[in-house]
């Protein structure tokens, strides 16, 4: 099975303000519910796509080296949600499915914006598979543009 990608970049310097949420460096106490979500969220387009394991996340040792980078937003001692943030790449945006439909989703992309934006001024870049599509829509909704297509065979 083959499936496209899109690679997508934003040059834009002044990101919207929004509601002002707060993340947190990622923390290993937050792991096993990290994982839980993670593999919920990206599962169906894993399988849609046929890119095994389809509950990709099973250790700590596959994030433990980019843990530093990845941020999660926290209500009530709940995880929200996570956005990561590699140099100058958004990845692994996700929002529990229990707080879907109420804007995180956006929220957590402009954080990550402004995190990265507050390191450096380089375009800023994210990975998405066209299959998607409310992905795809909310990044071109915050300014991103499709700067590359990729061909990936599972």
């Amino acid at each position: 099975m083959q499936f496209k990608v899109y690679e997508m970049q934003t040059n834009i310097s002044k990101i919207e303000d929004g509601i002002g949420i707060k993340c947190i460096r990622f923390d290993e106490s937050f792991f096993e519910e990290y994982k839980r979500i993670y593999n919920e969220c990206f599962y169906e387009m894993r399988k849609n796509l046929d890119v095994k394991p389809y509950n990709f996340l099973s250790d700590y040792t596959q994030i433990q080296d980019k843990s530093q980078a990845i941020f999660l937003l926290i209500d009530d001692g709940i995880l929200v949600g996570s956005v990561a943030c590699y140099g100058n790449e958004i990845d692994d945006l996700f929002v529990n499915r229990q707080y879907q439909g109420r804007g995180i989703g956006r929220q957590l992309l402009l954080w990550g914006m402004r995190y990265i934006r507050s390191k450096n001024d380089f375009p800023i870049l994210l990975h998405v598979a066209a299959w998607n599509k409310k992905a795809v829509q909310l990044y071109e909704s915050v300014g991103f543009t499709i700067t590359k297509t990729e061909i990936i065979v599972s």
